[in-house]
Formats: C-alpha cells, sequence, structure tokens
C-alpha cells in the first residue's frame, strides 16, 4: 500500500512503463520515422491476439544525466509464439538514440538472449542500431566493458536464430545478421559495418546507404543476406515461413506436417528436363513438382546462381534442398555456390533436416576469375560439409554430373544415404566436349571452324557413351535408377524410412558448431 500523499505504486508502475513503451522520435528527426514502430513491426511478426510478455521495459542508459531520455535503453525484448510455438524477440528501438549500441541495452540483449538459450526458444532480432553509443564507448573502460556479443557466437546453432534488418543498421545489428541461420533485409535500409559517415570521415569516400549496403547489395554480390524483401508484411511472413520447417530447438525433433495422400506418377515430369545435356532450363519447375504443394523457400536466390538452395516438405517431412541450377552457368557450381551449400548444410545438420541433392551440373566452373574467387578452398570446404553432415542426405542424378561435383553434391563415397538417378543421365570426369578439345586439340586446330564443331560433337558423343549411367549403376555406385515419374515417391518413402532412425546427438552434430559466415 501507498503511504498518505505518496502515487499509488500500480499507477506509478503503469505511467513509468506508458513512458517506455510510446517513445516519440527527436523533433528534428521525425520524417525519417514515418514509418511502423518497432513494436508495430513485434506486432505483426507474432500471432494475433498473442501477447508480447515484454523483459527489460524499465531500463535506461547507466549514465544519470541520460537515464530519462533512454527508454529501454534503445532496446525492446520480450517472448511471444509464432505459428503457435514459443519465440523470444529483441529489437533495437531507433527513436531512442538511433539505438546506440551502449552498456544496459548490452546487458539487456545478453540476458534475453541467456533465457531463449534455457527455455530452447528461437530468436529474432529486429536490427537498426546506429552503431556504439559516442562519447559512452570512447576510452578503454568505456571500450572495453561493451562485449562484443560471445554469447552469439557461442549458440553452437542450439536454437535457431533469425534477423531482420528493418533500418539502418551499423555495428552490432550487422554483426548479429552475420551470426544468424537467416538474414531478411527491408528494401530502403542499409546494412553495414561502418556508416558512410564514419567511412567519409576516415577514407573520404561518399557512399549513399543504397552503394552501401542497400538489399540489392547484399542479395546480388555479397550473399550477406537469405531473402530481401519490399516491407515489414513480407519481411514477417518470410521469418514465419522459415521458422514453420524448422524444429524448436536443436534437441527436438523437425516438425512433421500431414502428408498428402499417394499421387499417381508423374508422368509428365520428365519432359521438364531437355534430352540436350546442353540446353537450359529452370530446375525450379522440376523442385516444384517434387515438394509439397509445390512450394519452397529459396535461400540467397541472387548469388552462386548456378546452384539453388531453400527448405521445402516432401511427404510432410521438412528438407533442405540443393540443386543445379542449369539456367545459369549451365549449373556449374562457383565460390559463392559452395558457400550457399556449406550454409544451408551446417542449418540441417544443427537441426536435424534431412538434405536432398538434385544434380544436373557440368561440374565446378572453370576459369581465372574463379580461382581467383578462393575456388579451391570454397570446394573443399563443402567437401568436408557433405563428407560430414550427420543428417541423412538423399541424391537424384536427373541429367549430367561431372568431375568434382559429383562427390561434391553428395554423390558416390560421400556416405549419401540414397543415391537415384534417372535413364539416360550421364556421369564423368568432364564434359566429352571439353575431353574432346584437350585430348585432340592439336588435331582439331587445322579444321576450319564448322568442321571443328562437328568433328568435336561427333568424338564427344562417342566418347560420352562411357558416361552412361548404367556403368555407375553396374558397380553400386547409384543405388538404383529410376523412371522419373517415381522419384518424388521414391523419395517420400525413403524420408519416412529415415525419419525413423535414432537421430544424432545435439553434441556430435560436427556442423552445428561451424561459422556462420567465412
Amino acid at each position: 500500500m501507498s503511504g498518505e500523499g505518496s502515487p499509488d505504486p500500480v499507477q506509478d508502475l503503469r505511467s513509468r512503463q506508458d513512458a517506455a513503451r510510446n517513445v516519440e522520435p527527436p523533433a528534428h528527426r521525425r520524417t525519417a520515422f514515418d514509418r511502423p514502430s518497432v513494436r508495430d513491426f513485434i506486432g505483426m511478426l507474432l500471432d494475433a491476439g498473442s501477447s508480447f510478455d515484454e523483459v527489460g521495459t524499465l531500463a535506461h542508459s547507466d549514465h544519470k544525466e541520460h537515464a530519462a531520455g533512454t527508454p529501454g535503453d534503445g532496446k525492446v525484448s520480450g517472448h511471444g509464439r509464432i505459428n503457435g510455438r514459443p519465440v523470444t524477440v529483441a529489437a533495437d528501438e531507433a527513436r531512442v538514440k538511433r539505438a546506440s549500441t551502449s552498456y544496459v541495452g548490452n546487458v539487456k540483449l545478453h540476458r534475453i538472449f541467456d533465457q531463449a538459450m534455457a527455455a530452447g526458444n528461437p530468436f529474432i532480432y529486429l536490427g537498426q542500431t546506429g552503431g556504439a553509443r559516442l562519447p559512452d564507448c570512447l576510452g578503454s573502460a568505456g571500450h572495453t566493458r561493451l562485449e562484443p556479443m560471445p554469447y552469439f557466437s557461442r549458440r553452437n546453432r542450439r536454437i535457431p536464430m533469425v534477423t531482420a534488418i528493418v533500418g539502418e543498421s551499423f555495428g552490432g545489428s550487422s554483426l548479429i545478421s552475420a551470426l544468424s541461420d537467416f538474414t531478411v533485409q527491408l528494401r530502403g535500409s542499409c546494412l553495414a559495418i561502418s556508416s558512410p559517415l564514419v567511412i567519409s570521415e576516415a577514407t573520404g569516400e561518399e557512399p549513399g546507404f543504397e552503394e552501401l549496403g542497400g538489399v540489392d547489395v547484399h542479395d546480388r554480390r555479397t550473399g550477406q543476406i537469405d531473402r530481401g524483401a519490399e516491407d515489414f508484411p513480407q519481411a514477417a511472413a518470410l521469418i514465419r515461413e522459415f521458422f514453420s520447417y524448422l524444429p524448436q530447438n536443436g534437441w527436438t525433433a523437425p516438425p512433421q506436417r500431414a502428408a498428402a495422400a499417394t499421387a499417381e506418377p508423374d508422368t509428365a515430369i520428365g519432359d521438364v528436363v531437355p534430352a540436350s545435356l546442353r540446353q537450359p532450363y529452370d530446375m525450379r519447375r522440376l523442385l516444384r513438382r517434387l515438394v509439397d504443394d509445390g512450394r519452397f523457400l529459396e535461400l540467397r536466390p541472387g548469388v552462386g546462381r548456378g546452384v539453388l538452395t531453400g527448405l521445402a516438405t516432401i511427404g510432410g517431412i521438412s528438407i533442405g534442398l540443393v540443386a543445379s541450377q542449369p539456367m545459369h552457368v549451365a549449373g556449374a557450381v562457383t565460390p559463392k555456390g559452395c558457400d550457399k551449400i556449406v550454409r544451408l548444410l551446417c542449418t540441417c545438420d544443427a537441426f536435424g533436416l534431412p538434405v536432398l541433392f538434385v544434380q544436373d551440373t557440368p561440374g565446378f566452373l572453370v576459369g581465372t576469375s574463379v580461382e581467383h574467387d578462393n575456388l579451391l578452398s570454397k570446394a573443399m570446404l563443402m567437401h568436408q560439409a557433405v563428407a560430414q553432415a550427420s543428417v541423412p542426405t538423399l541424391t537424384v542424378i536427373v541429367r549430367k554430373s561431372y568431375g568434382l561435383a559429383t562427390a561434391c553434391l553428395a554423390g558416390p563415397g560421400m556416405g549419401t544415404d540414397t543415391i537415384w538417378a534417372w535413364p539416360g543421365a550421364r556421369i564423368g570426369f568432364m564434359d566429352p566436349n571439353v575431353a574432346v578439345r584437350v585430348l585432340d586439340r592439336k588435331e582439331l586446330a587445322g579444321l576450319e571452324p564448322a568442321e571443328r564443331d562437328a568433328e568435336v560433337a561427333r568424338r564427344a558423343d562417342l566418347l560420352g557413351q562411357d558416361n552412361s549411367v548404367y556403368g555407375a549403376a553396374g558397380i553400386m555406385r547409384v543405388d538404383e535408377v529410376i523412371e522419373p515419374g517415381q522419384t518424388r515417391d521414391r523419395i517420400a518413402r525413403r524420408l519416412r524410412e529415415l525419419a525413423a532412425r535414432a537421430p544424432v546427438s545435439q553434441d556430435r552434430r560436427i556442423l552445428a558448431t561451424w561459422p556462420t559466415s567465412w
């Protein structure tokens, strides 16, 4: 009870909470916040009508002179639900000192993340911090009391972690995005370590926000984000879809949806893949005929475009997808393609999702540029990831598979649980056309161009006869050659069989402890 003349404690609490939750941007920056608040974003993300149990509402700067002007110390955090499942959310409140990184704000992030780990909740971060708070972090004491987020780096993918970049993001929120399993960036936002102002003062460069770290930069060049979003409802939908394929955490089983009734064989699926080994086609058309409801969540679509990666379900079972994409570089694997595949494998291994590989590749891309982009190391990183994956892996070779990519895409000798191939598929050390030009280059050099091309085609056809899939099937390097129309049913049945085996314990999933960025 309150004493005579003192305010009612409950009313006092409510007043303090209202003041912390209804933050007005500084008058000189109001036009910069002509968009929903971060609390509105949280409301769009969580299940309609569900509660948001906030943590740290009354936190503020530990500098007394700034306490009144730093509600929440620039962070909003708490627990809610997505798809009926508990999640933990932290967000930058850019209306408070641009959500700059500070001591109490960091303590708050650490506390809410610890609660997520203890509960086994997926963790979602809505990032838009302006970087470290000046002058608080200057000087040795100020600098060293800001922990560089070791708790995020020690997560070892025990819980799923997602970041959505919803505004100008420099420093802490950008670092967290690189430590996440799934990163979405809102168009109009900027994702970078240093702000244009810092870059200008330090180097003389004057980049714009879009040029420095806009959606197109990261979607098409760096691969730093998994998906771009035009607005927050789309970003929220992508996050919800990502979580729908994953288990609650690394020690629970992935969700299984009700499987559709067994369909008749898809007799037309083989028509998606041209008979000519060199004719391009969109692998997405084939994947949509294999996955449930023709739907999958593609990841990092703008980089490493010779391969596709994503999440889907087949027969109600969540899986990771890795597939060649003959529409780009003929389906060759590039350094960025390796990165995409390794990232997906780490996520799937950590959370128990089987991985389906669909091969139609001429091998790793050759050339000076890819060699200079560290193709050797990237290819071997990918090789190690495939070899050390603890989850079931399945492979279908639909048309061709050449070179080191045969193995690196979960081919023979890599511990793959089942390898199927379509009749007519070709497997070999290299594309016969390339092999002929290498082997017979002196004989071909004296021919006219048209005559040379015809002779290369003739010799390649003869040489390619040894690449028939039946040679590999005859020595049990391919488990079974199947009709194209049987593919989806064979995959679904094998996934159900493999789902019954005991999962590898979480502490033995090697890829779960691999870095999230490299």
